[in-house]
């Protein structure tokens, strides 16, 4: 992408994420196949035209994310901040821990790195991206696609993925009320016992090495935690409702998506996932409206196409 291409269009196609997958805290992200996707070209004003899940809020120019963190990255580069009009439709549900930030923010870098002129590759794409978000689990999972692993250290981003099986699925139980990912950060201590930490190093061992080989029977205590999910249960109650059903035949492991408030179950199968949605359904019956979404991984990474 470069200023020669600033008067064409951008097709971006971004997949949510469900970052930590339960001890992975910062690191660990499984890119699913929901999408954000943008068709952007150079206009006289700002302007979002979205479908898709909260449309409403995902038009509003004023104070908008993607408008804010392209002109940002764009004003410190030095560039001239081209005004937008953006097609959008959105699949990823925002407030949940599915990534929406995460998919905004590299669309926007993405798109300053068109219409800048910037000259950036991926990586470099992905690290601004990165060190926009604070850490890269997610970032990194939405660029790459599939199980990612990463590491950041201010300077550059590191990430290794890979596809874990096709035959699983994701299954999100998603609360009514949205979660700011300060909120959920706000209950975490200063510090943890070692032993906890040690607990889970061990645990993310185990599951990198259990979604390389696709080993499906690790999962269940793979994905235990405990750095995050026993403080989160107190600002997301749906966690400790649904942890038991890592127990239930064909469902491989239960974690927090990300910082909340949806859970994320991960199934062996289609059919499987069916069987989980009946099984959250009962046992949210009495907790209030949730919303179960059934998704396979998405093991491409994102999409950037530029035409006339």
């Amino acid at each position: 992408m470069s200023g020669s291409s600033a008067g064409k269009r951008v097709h971006l196609r971004l997949p949510a994420t469900s970052a930590n997958l339960g001890p992975g805290f910062d690191t660990l992200a499984l890119a699913l196949k929901l999408h954000l996707e943008l068709e952007a070209e150079a206009a006289a004003e700002f302007r979002i035209e979205a479908t898709g899940r909260n449309a409403e809020l995902c038009a509003a120019t004023e104070d908008n994310l993607l408008v804010k963190t392209y002109s940002e990255v764009l004003a410190r580069e030095g560039r001239r901040v081209i005004p937008l009009r953006v097609r959008m439709k959105n699949g990823i549900p925002l407030g949940m821990g599915c990534g929406s930030s995460a998919a905004v923010r590299l669309g926007a870098v993405a798109l300053a790195t068109h219409f800048g002129g910037l000259g950036w590759d991926g990586e470099r794409i992905l690290a601004e991206a990165c060190r926009l978000e604070g850490h890269p689990d997610n970032a990194a999972a939405c660029w790459l696609g599939g199980f990612v692993a990463s590491a950041a250290d201010g300077k550059r981003v590191q990430a290794v993925s890979f596809a874990p099986p096709k035959e699983w699925r994701a299954v999100l139980a998603m609360p009514e009320q949205p979660l700011a990912t300060t909120a959920s950060r706000a209950v975490l201590p200063a510090a943890w016992p070692r032993r906890d930490v040690v607990e889970n190093l061990q645990r993310v061992a185990l599951m990198t090495a259990a979604m390389a080989k696709g080993r499906g029977d690790l999962l269940a205590n793979a994905m235990r935690d405990r750095l995050h999910h026993p403080y989160r249960a107190e600002v997301c109650p749906l966690l400790e409702r649904l942890l038991p059903l890592a127990e239930q035949r064909g469902i491989l492991g239960v974690a927090l998506s990300g910082a909340g408030p949806a859970v994320l179950l991960l199934a062996e199968s289609e059919k499987a996932s069916g069987v989980a949605r009946e099984q959250i359904l009962q046992a949210v019956a009495e907790s209030g409206p949730v919303e179960v979404l059934v998704c396979e991984i998405e093991s491409e990474p994102a999409r950037v196409q530029v035409t006339q």
